[in-house]
């Protein structure tokens, strides 16, 4: 048919092809148990358990802390493949690669991959989207051509559009993690009839779109001009299906879905940020008949908090203090974001000026997917003058808190053209006062030195510049 293979002599002795020869010696033992062994788990650990173990060997192992770079990236292959269900299954086949022949295979026993169960298989690409082996996978690779029936390779599959929904939450159970409830209302396919619209489970074409889902109308332009313009059918909706009422299913009255409504339990773990994605895989219904259902994505949106300011995995609040507590030590006490109440003291001979910060280490936010490893809370004091103070106690302060070189910078200065300076008013916000102003010397007569040089210049004429020798 080929004409000789294009590659060179036909396929000789592929592996797996079972061409009727004897023996090739005994079967390859194949390893299924490594991973498990690597990980410290038994071949029946759940999925949390072999997370568990994974992470608590990442930990030790890993290279920044001085663990062995080829021990870590050994566990990280073992967990790569037990997490993956479909990668876990192909890994732990026990069978060899020839089944139970040793000998030719028999025309019956359908060809399969040499390697196709234990660690080889997946080292070789098992498990990532690849098929049974044989010719199919043969001609898929040299040809691109392979079980979807068409040019392209192998057709995804369609599915419905995901739902996107932002999910309030507050910094407490950023903080601490938390399980919220979501209630959601659904399209499924009726169970009824098994999503086909009709009693007898049969499945009609729409005589209106032919099938195709689409109307097509013309509508003229001009003498001898149309337009084309094409629109969902809206006989069917668009799926290309419409059940006739003699057939039609009571419980979805032929749509073929019918509403569901759900509640999840969304689990918000420690440390996430704001902008963060939650997805509840296939729990998103069907925006059509004959999709595959979309996904739930949860969006995660930080509440403001009254007393914190989070800053990536840091966080910050202010204090306001006393003129006489930044002066003389003080201390406060606040409540964290996991209900803990902390003290601070400030001692006694420690000057807090205004805009200070302090400092609370591993008292910030847990980093997420490491929650036992928290930022810093940083304090920023703001210290609160009094308004007005009597004689008396203008006086005490100045007798402990003399001015330093007050007296002398007086007596060198010259007072015999001084001053005095009427009136001085406060200022609330400076920033807005200086906004105010931006605009006071405008239309003030700002460009009267320009007439007054331009007095002699002819009105409406050109300058004349004068030449210079």
């Amino acid at each position: 048919m080929f004409g000789g293979f294009p590659f060179g002599g036909g396929f000789g002795e592929m592996p797996g092809m079972g061409g009727g020869r004897g023996p090739q010696g005994p079967p390859k033992k194949i390893n299924n148990s490594r991973y498990y062994e690597l990980l410290g788990v038994g071949k029946d650990a759940t999925p949390d358990e072999i997370k568990k173990a994974h992470r608590k060997l990442a930990l030790k192992l890993h290279p920044d802390k001085g663990g062995d770079p080829d021990k870590f990236k050994e566990i990280n292959e073992a967990h790569d493949v037990l997490k993956d269900p479909k990668k876990k299954e192909i890994y732990d086949q026990v069978q060899s690669a020839r089944g139970p022949h040793l000998g030719a295979r028999p025309r019956s026993d359908p060809p399969r991959s040499r390697s196709q169960y234990g660690e080889d298989a997946i080292k070789e690409g098992m498990g990532n989207g690849g098929g049974g082996g044989g010719m199919s996978d043969i001609f898929e690779q040299m040809f691109g051509m392979g079980g979807g029936g068409g040019r392209g390779g192998r057709q995804r599959e369609r599915k419905s559009e995901d739902v996107v929904h932002k999910l309030q939450v507050s910094l407490e159970d950023l903080y601490s993690g938390a399980t919220k409830k979501l209630s959601m209302s659904r399209q499924l396919p009726c169970d009824t009839c098994r999503g086909t619209g009709s009693k007898t489970g049969k499945r009609y074409e729409c005589q209106v779109c032919q099938g195709t889902g689409v109307q097509v109308s013309l509508r003229p332009l001009g003498p001898g001009m149309m337009q084309q313009i094409q629109s969902r059918c809206s006989n069917c909706a668009g799926n290309g299906y419409s059940t006739p009422p003699s057939d039609q299913c009571q419980s979805c009255k032929g749509k073929c879905l019918v509403s569901d409504k759900k509640t999840f339990d969304v689990h918000i773990e420690a440390g996430m940020k704001h902008g963060s994605r939650i997805s509840l895989r296939g729990e998103a219904g069907c925006s059509e008949p004959g999709l595959a259902p979309g996904d739930i994505i949860l969006v995660v949106v930080q509440k403001e908090h009254d007393v914190f300011q989070r800053a990536n995995v840091d966080l910050v609040m202010e204090k306001s203090i006393s003129l006489t507590e930044a002066l003389t030590g003080c201390s406060f006490t606040f409540k964290h974001l996991d209900g803990r109440i902390l003290r601070v003291v400030i001692p006694q001979g420690e000057v807090i000026k205004p805009g200070t910060f302090k400092c609370l280490h591993d008292e910030g936010m847990p980093f997420h997917g490491r929650p036992y490893q928290k930022g810093n809370l940083y304090v920023r004091f703001n210290v609160e003058f009094p308004e007005a103070i009597t004689a008396a106690q203008a006086a005490a302060i100045k007798a402990a808190l003399p001015v330093p070189g007050a007296a002398a910078a007086n007596g060198a200065m010259d007072t015999d053209d001084v001053e005095d300076v009427l009136k001085i008013t406060g200022v609330a916000d400076i920033e807005s006062e200086l906004k105010s102003r931006v605009n006071v010397a405008k239309g003030t007569g700002g460009d009267a030195y320009d007439s007054e040089d331009d007095e002699d210049a002819p009105r409406g004429g050109q300058r004349v510049q004068c030449a210079q020798q």
